[in-house]
């Protein structure tokens, strides 16, 4: 594509090993870097971050941990998950919006770890 820069949501998520704030916060400082990396997107261009955590996960904001790496003035929302029968538990998942150069199908949404069965076409993909 040109240099020219397109709002874009990237999906993703990450286990939690346990809840507690600092396993919440690691999983989601991880999930975020590897997002920004795969992405190579620069922090100033993010436009704003949903963050949703599993109804089992409730001991940290994971919005922290975005504050944590120096975003500041990004926008940041947190909820719930809907507790559905059968669902992954302890994940925290992201809908990051961002001006990035790329079409949309080339946007690279990072499912980590076990959290890659709730996209697993997207997971290999952009492993």
């Amino acid at each position: 594509m040109s240099s020219r820069l397109w709002v874009r949501g990237i999906r993703g998520a990450a286990p939690v090993s346990a809840n507690t704030t600092q396993a919440i916060r690691q999983a989601t400082r991880e999930l975020l870097t590897v997002i920004v990396d795969k992405n190579h997107l620069e922090p100033e261009r993010i436009i704003s971050i949903i963050f949703s955590l599993t109804p089992d996960l409730n001991a940290a904001f994971p919005a922290a941990a975005a504050r944590e790496l120096g975003w500041a003035h990004v926008p940041l929302f947190g909820t719930i998950e809907a507790d559905v029968p059968g669902a992954i538990q302890k994940c925290v998942r992201v809908l990051m919006h961002a001006y990035l150069p790329c079409s949309q199908e080339e946007v690279k949404h990072i499912y980590l770890k076990e959290a890659a069965v709730l996209r697993p076409d997207l997971a290999l993909k952009n492993s």
